[in-house]
């Protein structure tokens, strides 16, 4: 009897989310390589990881080599890179994805073609176009790079019309290179998030709805199943199948929504495995990193029903001590095993319960034993109605 051959997945990018989707894939008998320009990438330390720029087409073809498939640590590689690999081996999701990820007015044009609103947007190319913008959206409002933005970067709040000298002076470098666009603020009653899958089949499975709050552009906490979402699971779900659909996606990703006057208004989407599915990997049946490992290499998907409640707690710039987390009920670590420094994700934890109550008095634990409790009340409050 011959030996089951082990398949390889191949992952660009060697961050937290590969080195997540590589625990996920070696239970299912998957093997991962990683592949990214820093040597350092903390994918590396639970991975093989091969390192060269993403233009070395002699590094692209050993890695295509080796591997069955490939898919995506951040939507920001490269075009042309995604696309020279997609050539060569099976990509997950398909360049097409990834391109409209990247351009955030292509983004909340493919929204609006989908029927999923946004808030009112506006390309931008000059100073003077930001004026005809913001007399046509009205302050306040956010300008924004069309790409490489994520985690608040590349964002300029005008609160005023008079804030527009200084959003251009913050941002108008990148407008020849990348572009501009200008969204209106949105006054939103709650953040949301859907995680979504589609097989290789078409077959498309969604997670319960996640409610997220951020500081400063970063996530910061996220409960899911988020309560009280008033029959806004099926609408998020048909929006996520729609957009699957139209990019023949293959493979997790997120939307993140809007909630206001109790419909949803669609905000980004990210084309990968998100953070806030994070809990997915003690809080649903299948999490979001194994499904995805199943998704790009034709697997059956996995079931993405909640076990219970989960809240996740975002570490961002340094990890504090895991010892007092550790000592409740259901509480899970995760160390990316990433240097400190100020605004990057080093890590994350979870807590689990059967229910709201329960979970409430799991997460006023850690967050006292942490000094957490501003960062948690918010998610407190919802938790106890």
């Amino acid at each position: 009897m011959s030996a089951r051959r082990q398949p390889v997945l191949g992952v660009l990018g060697g961050g937290q989310l590969a080195r997540m989707l590589a625990l996920a894939a070696a239970p299912l008998g998957v093997k991962t390589v990683a592949f990214d320009v820093a040597a350092d990438a903390c994918a590396g330390q639970v991975a093989p990881l091969r390192v060269a720029a993403w233009d070395d087409h002699a590094a692209l073809e050993a890695f295509a080599r080796e591997v069955d498939a490939v898919t995506f640590d951040f939507e920001n590689v490269p075009a042309a890179t995604a696309q020279w690999l997609a050539e060569r081996v099976p990509a997950a999701p398909n360049p097409q994805a990834l391109a409209v990820a990247q351009d955030r007015l292509s983004e909340k044009t493919l929204f609006r073609d989908c029927g999923l609103d946004t808030p009112a947007f506006m390309p931008v190319a000059t100073r003077e176009a930001l004026d005809f913008a913001l007399g046509a959206i009205g302050a306040p409002a956010i300008l924004k790079t069309r790409r490489l933005g994520y985690d608040g970067k590349g964002q300029f709040r005008l609160r005023t019309p008079a804030d527009a000298d200084a959003a251009w002076d913050a941002l108008g470098a990148a407008a020849a290179e990348h572009g501009l666009i200008l969204e209106a603020f949105v006054p939103f009653e709650r953040e949301l998030s859907v995680l979504a899958v589609r097989g290789q089949g078409g077959e498309l499975r969604t997670w319960p709805l996640t409610r997220n709050w951020h500081v400063d552009g970063v996530l910061s906490l996220s409960l899911a199943p988020a309560p009280d979402i008033d029959g806004l699971q099926e609408q998020a779900a048909a929006h996520a199948r729609t957009l699957a659909e139209r990019l023949d996606y293959v493979g997790v990703f997120a939307l993140e929504l809007f909630v206001k006057d109790g419909r949803l208004l669609g905000n980004e989407m990210a084309p990968r495995v998100h953070n806030s599915g994070h809990w997915t990997i003690e809080g649903a049946v299948a999490s979001q990193f194994e499904n995805h490992v199943r998704a790009v290499l034709g697997l059956p998907l996995g079931d993405t029903a909640a076990r219970g409640a989960s809240a996740m707690f975002n570490w961002i710039g340094e990890l504090p001590d895991p010892v007092p987390l550790l000592r409740v009920a259901d509480a899970h670590w995760h160390d990316y095993g990433k240097a400190p420094r100020a605004g990057r994700k080093v890590g994350h934890a979870t807590v689990c319960a059967d229910g709201a109550g329960q979970l409430a008095a799991r997460v006023e634990e850690v967050a006292l034993a942490l000094g957490r409790l501003p960062q948690a009340q918010p998610a407190l409050d919802v938790l106890r109605g």
